[in-house]
């Protein structure tokens, strides 16, 4: 930074690493040609939904492309907001949209978190969390996960988050499923675990993820919100619906905590396309529903394809597998990058050894498939 105006920047910013998207996909797209045909590149690093939006959403937005972008959007999101509160069965006042999750989260640790202060997060937790934790000066405090043999390997152990607690937890994250392992705990699990937590601390439970989970006892914690109200549930149009480029997420809390929200948010934090795009999208169950079908048939095909090779693959609710090579598993991306399949590794996670797979269509992780016995 120019002028020695690094050395004016707030020491938690200062020291702050930012996130990391993964590869430059536009230039892999330059080089092997772009989206998801077979034979050019195969983008199975960010667990987008491969098969698109509903067609409402391109109809809505093709027709509103000459008419909306030159107002500003409706900075209350009344409409989307009161369509989302009845589909969630809360009041308008207890939901607030976001410019993806992502921004919410954020805004959650400004809120409730200061220098000296703590946030408790499970290892191999969603790295927006410890983000969000040092952009406002807090120290994030990590709980050890299940190890890598237990049933949800890697997951979130809720008996070491709760011996993680002290006097300055301001906040707890958690994601269920949880990204990058595709674990997850179950509704009752959640519950005792909110249970056993000081009321005045907020619980943020991501659910980027929910939409693909058809385990047993696995369900929204939305269930949970008139029993704790500290708890505050975050989910997105980025996954299922196939709005990630959109950027576009809520969070659904107590009435007070989206009155802070709102006091901190921008007055025009979600643009008008993508407010129209999740209304449709939001209207189509049926193109949702069969989306969700299709990832869940190719997550058990592909696991088990996986786990017939010798390979250790984690349980996974999410639209993506976490691969176990191991060893260390940066040659076998190489490799597959070098045939135009894009997955994200695990280093900045502390598992060298893995591979995160999202799963796109049929041919498209049979490619994968093929490219991974070459």
């Amino acid at each position: 930074m120019t002028g020695g105006l690094l050395a004016q920047a707030t020491p938690a910013l200062q020291a702050l690493t930012a996130y990391d998207p993964g590869h430059d996909l536009p230039a892999l797209r330059r080089r092997f040609g772009g989206g998801g045909a077979i034979g050019g590149l195969i983008e199975l690093g960010s667990n987008e939904n491969a098969w698109g939006p509903s067609p409402r959403v391109l109809s809505a937005l093709a027709n509103a492309a000459a008419t909306e972008v030159w107002r500003y959007p409706d900075p209350l999101a009344t409409d989307l907001r009161g369509r989302l509160a009845e589909a969630h069965g809360v009041n308008a006042d207890q939901l607030v949209l976001g410019n993806g999750s992502h921004e919410l989260l954020m805004q959650l640790a400004q809120i409730f978190c200061a220098p000296g202060d703590e946030v408790l997060v499970s290892r191999y937790a969603f790295a927006v969390y410890p983000i969000a934790a040092k952009a406002v000066g807090a120290s994030v405090v990590v709980a050890d996960a299940w190890p890598a043999q237990h049933l949800m390997s890697r997951g979130h152990d809720l008996e070491a988050m709760l011996a993680k607690l002290s006097p300055r937890t301001r906040l707890i994250c958690l994601a269920n499923p949880n990204n990058p392992t595709g674990t997850w705990v179950s509704t009752a699990a959640l519950a005792a675990f909110l249970e056993r937590i000081p009321k005045s601390i907020p619980v943020v439970v991501d659910e980027a993820y929910m939409e693909f989970a058809d385990a047993p006892g696995l369900t929204s914690a939305l269930g949970l919100r008139r029993s704790f109200q500290n708890l505050i549930v975050t989910r997105t149009f980025s996954k299922a619906y196939g709005l990630a480029g959109l950027r576009i997420g809520y969070a659904i809390a107590a009435a007070d905590v989206i009155v802070l929200v709102n006091r901190l948010r921008e007055s025009f934090n979600v643009n008008a396309l993508a407010l129209l795009a999740a209304t449709a999208a939001l209207a189509d169950d049926e193109h949702l529903q069969r989306g969700v079908t299709q990832v869940r048939a190719e997550r058990e095909r592909v696991a088990a394809i996986l786990r017939g090779r010798g390979l250790h693959v984690g349980p996974s609710q999410g639209n993506f597998l976490l691969i176990d090579f191991a060893d260390e598993a940066a040659p076998i991306e190489t490799a597959l990058l070098q045939q135009g399949v894009v997955v994200r590794p695990m280093l900045a996670y502390g598992l060298p050894q893995c591979l995160r797979v999202t799963l796109p269509s049929r041919a498209e992780n049979d490619r994968f498939l093929q490219a991974l016995t070459l």
